[in-house]
């Protein structure tokens, strides 16, 4: 008999345990972390708010969600892995190294969850010296790419990202060279001049046995771009490839990437808001856009709803946002909040599938950089003496999104402004997130509505939020 009780007892317990009421509660619970600079708040859980269904405050404006209205989808938020960023970290001890890596790669805890990469092919100008992965004694060739060896790469970038894949098998990487190797450019130099057309082909099969070779080494590349900034021929290293050349080139290399039978996606431009021309020229071109999946942009100049204008003219293709410095010393206040207000809110919001910020870290002296055009003011997000780490602007810029906004989260509407510039996603956990940010100068108060639900905050001026709820209320 006392079984019987005991057994109707548990019975209406776990009835009550996990009856509609606590379940509804529970599905009103609202995740909150805050960056707020000007308070010293830097990327800090805080305490669990929850929807009810009271009214607004009529004074405060109202954020509304609606799920039901989708944009693109999101591959990731990062930085880019420098030569300079794998070195500082190969000098840490393996298991700091360890430790931080897991701290930007994991998602558990504190962790930030970035799941995207940018990395470089060859060498970029935030490296001890140049290099291409076919280096010559002047007046050689090599068009069979016989002497083509990752070389300098195996000391640091490929251990690094070996163990950043290791961490998260899921992460995509995004492959950049700065400059062909020097024998097949018209200047014979590391910093500007062009591909010569004769070497279009060869070139083409470097990028593909790059790709091959990162495969070797369990490293997956899911994109490449043909040029960074191919408009700005003054880093050391660096190449002027203007759009008619890129086009010529994407002709070669798509037919040399689909011959191998990879799935390596092709963005072309890479470079600043300022000239959707480039970009459109390219799609424009029937034979190129075939092999083309989409578009990358910097924001060094022009508006960042450039974005939009490229995705209008052709929506069936793509948009990335590839690079952004922060510069040295840095300003934690101006630097979040233009940051998240352009890249993670604007970026987003005009189609971009990724954020992506320039270099992951750097040592104390903002080294190593090359000469003639290396970049001597480049805050890493990460400042990396010995085991000693300091977190930059870039490092609290990408924890906002890439903490919640898994890959494959879809963009979803929100009405936004520019004193509170917000955007909300949809991941496919079933969860909602939304960014947020306070750009006045004085504390200010709104009100998050989802499905007749309300949430009430208030920001200090220059602070942003990121808020993790469920999607099924």
């Amino acid at each position: 008999m006392r079984f019987v009780y005991w057994t109707i007892f548990a019975a209406v317990f776990c009835c009550a345990a996990y009856s509609p009421a606590r379940a509804q509660k529970e599905k009103d619970i609202v995740t909150f972390w805050l960056t707020d600079p000007a308070h010293g708040v830097l990327f800090q859980q805080q305490p669990a708010q929850t929807f009810s269904k009271e009214n607004a405050f009529p004074q405060d404006p109202v954020i509304s969600i609606d799920e039901k209205k989708k944009y693109q989808h999101i591959d990731g938020f990062g930085w880019c892995l420098t030569g300079g960023s794998a070195q500082a970290l190969m000098k840490m001890s393996p298991a700091a190294r360890t430790a931080l890596l897991q701290q930007l790669f994991t998602a558990d805890g504190d962790h930030l969850g970035s799941s995207y990469l940018r990395v470089t092919i060859g060498a970029s100008d935030l490296n001890e010296h140049v290099f291409s992965y076919d280096d010559l004694p002047a007046g050689q060739t090599d068009t069979a790419l016989a002497r083509f060896d990752l070389g300098p790469d195996k000391k640091d970038v490929i251990p690094v990202l070996q163990e950043i894949v290791g961490l998260n098998p899921t992460i995509k990487i995004l492959a950049t060279p700065w400059s062909a190797p020097v024998w097949m450019k018209d200047n014979h130099d590391t910093r500007g001049g062009s591909l010569l057309p004769q070497y279009y082909g060869v070139y083409a099969r470097y990028f593909v046995k790059y790709i091959l070779a990162m495969q070797q080494e369990g490293i997956r590349i899911d994109a490449v771009t043909p040029q960074n900034e191919p408009l700005h021929p003054g880093n050391n290293p660096s190449m002027y490839m203007p759009a008619a050349a890129e086009a010529a080139f994407v002709k070669q290399l798509g037919p040399a990437i689909k011959q191998e039978l990879l799935d390596t996606k092709i963005i072309v431009y890479d470079h600043n808001c300022d000239r959707p021309d480039y970009p459109i020229s390219i799609l424009k071109d029937p034979e190129a856009n075939q092999y083309v999946d989409g578009s990358a942009f910097h924001l060094y100049a022009g508006p960042i709803d450039t974005l939009s204008s490229v995705h209008d003219s052709f929506p069936d293709k793509n948009i990335y946002f590839t690079e952004q410095w922060v510069g040295a010393p840095g300003d934690m206040l101006r630097d979040v909040d233009e940051h998240v207000r352009k890249l993670i809110v604007g970026a987003t919001r005009n189609w971009s599938r990724t954020v992506i910020e320039w270099n992951l870290a750097s040592d104390p002296h903002y080294e190593p950089h090359t000469d003639r055009g290396g970049c001597d003011r480049c805050l890493g997000a990460l400042t990396i003496d010995g085991d000693s780490v300091k977190r930059n602007p870039a490092y609290y810029i990408v924890a906002h999104a890439s903490k919640y906004v898994i890959p494959e989260s879809s963009r979803i509407a929100s009405n936004s402004d520019d004193q509170l510039p917000n955007v909300a996603f949809q991941t496919p956990r079933g969860r909602g997130v939304l960014i947020v940010l306070n750009n006045t100068d004085a504390p200010r108060g709104f009100t998050i509505e989802f499905h007749g639900r309300r949430l009430h905050e208030t920001l200090n001026a220059g602070a942003v939020a990121t808020f993790d709820f469920s999607i099924n209320l």
